[in-house]
């Protein structure tokens, strides 16, 4: 791949992972709200929220994950291309910060999970 499409590449993936990560804060913002209301349900349905917001959570982390991992490959390609740009060393600047979509936003989204499901159940 060339130099451009790599970079392309890259961008893709970016709108992927910030994409990836406004359905689940947009889902827990939602049951952040909800949880007193349904706290007050019968079991099936606290079951059953705690159980969507679980499958939501970890279809979005590997969503998230994914669009990083492929990123930071894209980010390597480009690394072994000969020559420099100023677009090229700025997007080379940007894989340490992958790290944290692949694991810090995922961990900071089970906190909140846990404390929607201390509030549910508790």
């Amino acid at each position: 791949m060339t130099e451009q499409e790599l970079i392309q590449e890259f961008q893709k993936n970016r709108l992927h992972v910030i994409l990836a990560q406004l359905a689940p804060t947009g889902l827990l913002a939602f049951a952040a709200i909800a949880t007193p209301a349904i706290a007050e349900s019968n079991e099936m349905v606290k079951h059953a929220f705690a159980l969507i917001l679980l499958a939501s959570g970890i279809l979005g982390a590997l969503a998230e994950y994914s669009a990083a991992s492929q990123a930071q490959a894209a980010i390597d390609d480009l690394k072994s291309l000969p020559g420099s740009s100023a677009l090229r060393t700025r997007v080379i600047s940007f894989r340490p910060w992958l790290e944290v979509v692949k694991f810090v936003t995922p961990a900071i989204f089970v906190a909140i999970f846990g404390f929607i499901l201390a509030g549910l159940y508790i």
